[in-house]
């Protein structure tokens, strides 16, 4: 199975606090007893790592870095992949839809993955299988 990793997911797990930090841990958990491959772009983790550095410090940045970012197969995003995202987004002209949520679009359609691990509702709209099934609001 290869499943491609949100930057909604990767924040849950890292912030014990967040209110679906357990369902992340126990869909992370899964994945990784069952050898899954797990897929996410630069973008993503440059997000991630934006978003937990300014929320939760440096030190879960290590975390980030050290144990989750080794076991990522990652899309280093080119030039043209991000002019392709940043089109798509102007061309949805949606407040709520980000260049990193197209360009993670662009890269899962590239590499043939069908599933996320996201609590961004966005994923599914694009016609993605979304895990966990429950998911909030456009993050």
């Amino acid at each position: 199975m290869v499943v491609f990793v949100d930057t909604s997911a990767l924040y849950a797990l890292l912030d014990r606090l967040e209110q679906r930090h357990s369902l992340a841990r126990a869909t992370w958990g899964e994945l990784m007893d069952s050898n899954a491959v797990v897929r996410t772009t630069s973008y993503v983790l440059l997000e991630t790592a934006a978003i937990v550095q300014n929320r939760l410090g440096l030190r879960a940045v290590r975390i980030l870095h050290d144990e989750i970012t080794p076991v990522l197969t990652v899309d280093w995003i080119s030039e043209e992949s991000h002019t392709q995202g940043v089109e798509a987004m102007l061309f949805a002209a949606r407040r709520g839809l980000s260049v990193v949520d197209c360009v993670s679009f662009h890269s899962m359609r590239r590499h043939h993955v069908t599933t996320a691990l996201a609590f961004d509702a966005h994923f599914g709209e694009q016609g993605f299988t979304v895990i966990p099934e429950a998911i909030s609001s456009p993050a």
